[in-house]
């Protein structure tokens, strides 16, 4: 049988190829609509420059907390969620109304999928 209830509710978020301050502002969207395992005060930040850093958090849809708003980006945003589909959906549908979203590629399995996104601002520069 299959119900509501045996969706997975978590998405891994990553966040790569984008400044330290852009990372941040998409964890912070993301974090303004889902709980995650990210603290607040945690700030994301270059390991070596001149290196791609990759930040990771896990987000659970299953329990909005707030309204999402436009968000501003420097410059385009690379992310992956991998999730089951009805959360990474859910997740995606946020992220359109924080920003501009393209999606650039797709995997399915049977019980979740991945998905990479093109994310820039939500608001004209």
């Amino acid at each position: 049988m299959n119900t509501a209830q045996e969706h997975t509710e978590s998405v891994v978020v990553t966040v790569t190829g984008c400044s330290s301050e852009d990372a941040d502002s998409v964890f912070r969207a993301l974090g303004r609509a889902y709980p995650s395992d990210r603290d607040e005060s945690e700030v994301p930040r270059h390991v070596i420059e001149g290196h791609e850093t990759v930040w990771t958090t896990t987000f659970d849809v299953s329990h909005p907390l707030g309204k999402a708003e436009p968000v501003r980006l420097a410059a385009p945003v690379t992310i992956e969620m991998q999730g089951g589909y009805w959360a990474v959906d859910r997740m995606k549908e946020m992220l359109a109304t924080s920003f501009q979203v393209q999606e650039e590629g797709m995997a399915a399995g049977d019980q979740e999928k991945d998905v990479q996104l093109r994310l820039t601002s939500g608001i004209h520069q």
